[in-house]
């Protein structure tokens, strides 16, 4: 019988960074393997490395040429860097970023060829990353690009709560221009259908929160409430979107309304981050809905100062490895289901 276990690519991120931690202490529990074929793609000799700050002693990964060669019961390494590779831990370095974007370049190349089915990224630093072949704000809007989706949106997944936000990675001194109608509206699409195909949830409610405090006050704090956010509302209710709001985030938050919800949409990247991260930092997870893929990734950074300590939590990135298992299948159950919709009777002659 011929196994059907997910292959989910997994990039290293920064080398010098808490990425390597989390992953090796993921793949080092061996109930990983009853629920996919992780590939990572990175470095013999950075894992050597970590592996040896990490003191996890006799731990290997099975080296493979390519995806192909994939051992369904270990945990596999696609080398992509040579052997000049320098790690300096808990530090931001140039090769870091060099090796980072190799490995997303490796692993994207193979989700393109269907070679793997899903991918999680491993924490980048978004300064040394940059070059002339990457010039975005992060993985979110690098994947859009690769994949030609018109649209992608940052969403935050937990089981205590699903937020996503209008605008990402912009300077807060940019976002009130940022904020329309039509921006929220694609926004909305987006995040609706997500609960829909990859979460599995029928009739999705989704709260909007408002841009100004107190939601503005009648206008008193701000006229953005009233001018853009509840016509998107309004709208988004028209298409059959089950939208509510704007409600004032702090409010919202601290009497746990977010509960009522299956999915919350803010309108600027802290707004909705420092909430989900306050609730459910540990176990919280980056997904980026929109996109043709599945990629996931942990719900923190680099945090260079805890590299080679051994205190750095990998429970962010092993739920968006089993996070990319659940939506890839979520997604085919959900294609199945409606390929061959019932077709109407026709009731006029009976």
């Amino acid at each position: 019988m011929k196994d059907h276990r997910l292959k989910i690519g997994i990039t290293q991120g920064d080398i010098n960074g808490i990425s390597y931690e989390v992953i090796l202490k993921t793949l080092f529990d061996p109930r990983v393997y009853e629920s996919c074929t992780p590939i990572l793609y990175g470095s013999p000799k950075v894992v050597a490395y970590h592996r040896k700050a990490l003191n996890l002693g006799s731990f290997n990964l099975n080296a493979i040429r390519n995806a192909e060669e994939a051992h369904t019961k270990r945990a596999n390494l696609i080398n992509v860097l040579d052997d000049n590779v320098r790690v300096e831990l808990g530090k931001s370095t140039p090769q870091a970023g060099e090796a980072s974007l190799l490995s997303l370049k490796a692993a994207i190349k193979d989700l393109k060829e269907n070679k793997i089915d899903a991918l999680v990224t491993g924490p980048i630093n978004k300064n040394n990353i940059q070059s002339e072949e990457f010039q975005f704000a992060g993985h979110t809007e690098y994947l859009r690009d690769e994949f030609k989706a018109p649209e992608a949106l940052m969403l935050m997944v937990s089981d205590v709560v699903k937020v996503a936000v209008v605008t990402g990675h912009v300077p807060l001194s940019k976002v009130a221009s940022l904020i329309t109608v039509d921006r929220i509206l694609s926004k909305l699409r987006i995040l609706n259908q997500s609960m829909l195909t990859d979460f599995a949830v029928r009739s999705p409610k989704i709260a909007l929160l408002a841009l100004n405090p107190h939601a503005g006050d009648g206008g008193v704090i701000g006229r953005e409430e009233i001018d853009i956010i509840i016509p998107a509302i309004e709208k988004a209710k028209q298409e059959g979107i089950l939208a509510f709001g704007p409600f004032a985030a702090d409010g919202f938050f601290g009497s746990d309304s977010f509960k009522k919800f299956d999915a919350v949409l803010a309108m600027y990247h802290d707004q909705g981050l420092v909430p989900f991260k306050t609730l459910v930092f540990e176990d919280g997870v980056n997904f980026t809905a929109g996109l043709p893929i599945v990629r996931t990734s942990p719900a923190h950074g680099t945090a260079y100062e805890l590299v080679g300590l051994d205190k750095a939590s990998e429970s962010s990135f092993r739920q968006a490895l089993y996070l990319a298992c659940d939506i890839f299948r979520n997604r085919a159950e959900y294609k199945q289901l409606t390929s061959n919709p019932m077709k109407s009777m026709d009731t006029t002659n009976i």
